[in-house]
């Protein structure tokens, strides 16, 4: 059983609703007034009646001509109308509340739209997020690939790769002192910057990788991709012509699913075989995985 305060939320709620259906969609505009009424003239009446019947109102009306409150309450309700029904599109978005009042939804997110959304030029908008992006796009990168750079620092395999860089610019001798303790900071410093780090996963940012740049660079990559895609075939499929080396890499990667830095990491040898295997073609393929999946359960 729900408990009462959930009751009296939900009676809140639901009566919130109904009275949001029950108001009229046109109210959204002029409140419970008729903006034509308010300036005096017919659904039908052109810009032109609609301006001179708002200048007619407003000398009668104006808080300058006219010091009663009231008056300056109407004032406001006329300037409010005309702010209507002078613009073409907002005119023709009242029109149709008033001939649609049961399209509630409809019409009160068309009139938030209009007077409230952005009025900004979409292609300043699109440079701007796309700036954003690619900015928090290059730091993520960056963040990760020092996070990765100082964890791999601290393995052990590290710190022999930088001992024998150290041996090899010393000629092979070294202070007994100095290798009982630890390396001088800014000589691993130095000597680590002589290091290249391979690490897969968190490789070092590049502005080519950028979200931003790739989208500048788009009819590039389309066209070159769709030079690529014709190249390709009219030299295996109307030439028939043997795959090249790095064809037959492409397809067996593909047809493994294996990712890029994955492929790129395994020894010549096993990408060889590999590829002499033609695993692109399906039979190939599923006698192969099938041999894998036996090894694999005879190993277990």
């Amino acid at each position: 059983m729900a408990p009462p305060a959930a009751i009296r939320w939900f009676s809140v709620v639901l009566a919130l609703m109904l009275c949001y259906l029950i108001t009229p969609s046109t109210a959204i505009y002029c409140d419970e007034d008729d903006c034509y009424d308010l300036l005096g003239v017919t659904q039908s009446a052109n810009s032109s009646e609609i301006k001179k019947a708002y200048y007619k109102l407003s000398l009668k009306h104006h808080p300058d001509k006219n010091p009663d409150p009231e008056s300056k309450k109407l004032f406001v309700k006329i300037a409010n109308a005309y702010e209507i029904l002078k613009d073409e599109a907002s005119r023709e978005q009242y029109d149709y509340a008033i001939a649609h009042p049961e399209e509630v939804f409809y019409n009160t997110a068309r009139y938030y739209q209009a007077y409230y959304g952005h009025k900004t030029d979409p292609r300043a908008v699109l440079v701007g997020l796309l700036l954003v992006l690619s900015s928090f796009q290059y730091l993520n990168q960056w963040t990760r690939y020092n996070q990765a750079v100082d964890m791999v620092k601290k393995t052990p395999a590290y710190k022999n790769r930088l001992r024998a860089l150290e041996l090899e610019r010393s000629g092979g001798t070294t202070n007994k002192k100095k290798s009982n303790r630890q390396m001088n900071k800014k000589v691993e410093e130095d000597l680590g910057s002589e290091l290249e780090l391979q690490i897969n996963g968190a490789e070092q940012p590049s502005m080519w990788d950028l979200l931003g740049v790739r989208f500048i660079l788009l009819p590039y990559t389309i066209g070159k991709l769709l030079l690529w895609c014709g190249c390709w075939f009219w030299r295996y499929k109307v030439k028939k012509a043997p795959y090249t080396w790095d064809d037959a890499s492409y397809l067996t990667r593909r047809s493994l699913g294996a990712p890029i830095d994955g492929w790129r990491n395994l020894d010549e040898s096993r990408k060889e075989d590999l590829i002499h295997k033609r695993l692109w073609e399906k039979a190939n393929l599923e006698s192969y995985l099938a041999d894998m999946r036996k090894e694999s359960k005879r190993r277990r």
